[in-house]
């Protein structure tokens, strides 16, 4: 396993019209917050959201989070202003919407550019239009600054003419294309929304079949949903102990000069421990940014 493991498992969306729940972002237990410029914020209000998600990020106090804004897209007036803004005080990500091309990849890296972002500051991609799906693997390999791809599930229901199911039957296969691309460029991908508030069964359940799917966590539009969210995505008590020793069994069988070692009576190679490494990782990183943020 290479690269350092970042908790993604809740990244909630907040919107940059309101400044208190910008403020009250800090006291979340979300690994992330996207201060959103686009949807959430109306065509009249998105100079003084613009300004009002400049000062949250630089007056911090976001402790751990990852902090993403997401700007405009660049076909419309106020994207290219959203990057240079938003490049000022050097968030963890950029986030763009509508992908759909290597093209829209490097114009907005390019701004970022131009604008001064840091080499830390990463792009982040929204998947959320057929065309986009259908190009996943352009938009993944069109920079090294591609960070992070993240559904859109809202749109690409609405693009598809599809339907909200329990199930997320009519999604699965974008999501499954868009995760394969992922895993492809070794980048993380996370979930979309669940948009009923009231339905916290749904949400757990979509949590559950995302993490089965393989996603690193979800992105959320409200604080109620982050703590569910969380307890899904980490590993559980008995995952970390399995996986602490699957790694201590795996070394021990290395050191005789063996390849393969049972544990608990079931054959584990290298492929396994790998998987092991990832899995505490992941909980030693959540532990940290827990002691961080409180």
């Amino acid at each position: 396993m290479s690269g350092k493991v970042r908790p993604r498992r809740s990244v909630l969306y907040m919107p940059g019209a309101n400044a208190r729940a910008m403020e009250k972002a800090k006291t979340l237990p979300a690994d992330g917050v996207i201060l959103d410029l686009e949807d959430a914020v109306a065509p009249d209000a998105k100079a003084t959201a613009r300004a009002q998600v400049v000062a949250a990020v630089k007056g911090g106090g976001y402790g751990p989070r990852e902090i993403i804004i997401r700007a405009n897209g660049l076909d419309t007036p106020w994207g290219a202003d959203d990057i240079a803004a938003a490049c000022t005080v050097a968030p963890d990500a950029i986030l763009i919407p509508k992908v759909e091309s290597a093209v829209q990849v490097n114009a907005a890296i390019a701004l970022m550019e131009k604008h001064g972002a840091p080499a830390a500051t990463t792009l982040w991609c929204m998947m959320e239009t057929p065309r986009g799906i259908l190009r996943a693997e352009e938009v993944a390999a069109a920079n090294k600054r591609v960070g992070c791809l993240v559904m859109g599930t809202s749109d690409l229901t609405k693009d598809l003419r599809a339907r909200h199911t329990p199930d997320r039957q009519p999604m699965l296969p974008s999501l499954q294309h868009c995760l394969l691309v992922a895993r492809a460029y070794g980048l993380p991908i996370l979930d979309g929304v669940h948009l009923d508030l009231d339905d916290e069964a749904g949400l757990v359940a979509a949590c559950e079949q995302g993490l089965a799917l393989g996603f690193d966590g979800k992105t959320l539009i409200h604080p109620k949903q982050v703590e569910p969210c969380n307890k899904v995505f980490a590993p559980s008590e008995a995952e970390v102990a399995q996986a602490r020793k699957i790694v201590v069994a795996f070394k021990a069988a290395e050191a005789e000069g063996k390849g393969v070692v049972l544990v608990d009576g079931k054959l584990v190679e290298n492929l396994h421990v790998e998987m092991a490494q990832h899995t505490v990782a992941l909980a030693e990183a959540i532990a940290a940014a827990e002691v961080k943020a409180a």
